[in-house]
């Protein structure tokens, strides 16, 4: 809960502050929001350690291959990255480029889940023989 806290008042006060200079200064104003998110995402990546630690956890008791867990991994991953670019796009005024990213992200969220879905592809072709 405190790291929602510290979050959301890093955030409101970064898109307060981002309004007004947009005001006198829209380069400016992109900049710092551009500056609080990628603050924001490195202060999760820190404290999300203990969520990397279970998912390691759990790919290790559940005996399944890294093959089988790392592309699911990569692609929520894909998915943060694209959300926020898409977002950050957006807030320049630039919906042609958050459609792009968001487009190059499915792609890439798919080319990342190949392994997984051919891994899935064999189970079911072994159940069926």
């Amino acid at each position: 809960m405190e790291v929602l806290t510290r979050v959301a008042v890093l955030c409101v006060t970064g898109a307060v502050l981002a309004l007004v200079l947009k005001q006198g200064n829209p380069v400016a104003g992109l900049l710092l929001t551009l500056g609080v998110t990628v603050t924001v995402l490195l202060f999760l990546l820190r404290a999300s350690g203990e969520l990397f630690d279970f998912f390691r956890e759990l790919g290790a008791e559940s005996g399944l291959s890294p093959a089988v867990l790392t592309p699911l991994y990569k692609t929520v991953g894909i998915a943060f990255v694209v959300r926020t670019g898409g977002a950050l796009c957006r807030d320049a005024g630039e919906s042609a480029l958050a459609s792009t990213v968001e487009t190059a992200g499915t792609i890439c969220a798919l080319l990342t889940a190949l392994p997984l879905l051919r891994e899935i592809m064999n189970m079911l072709l072994k159940l069926m023989s």
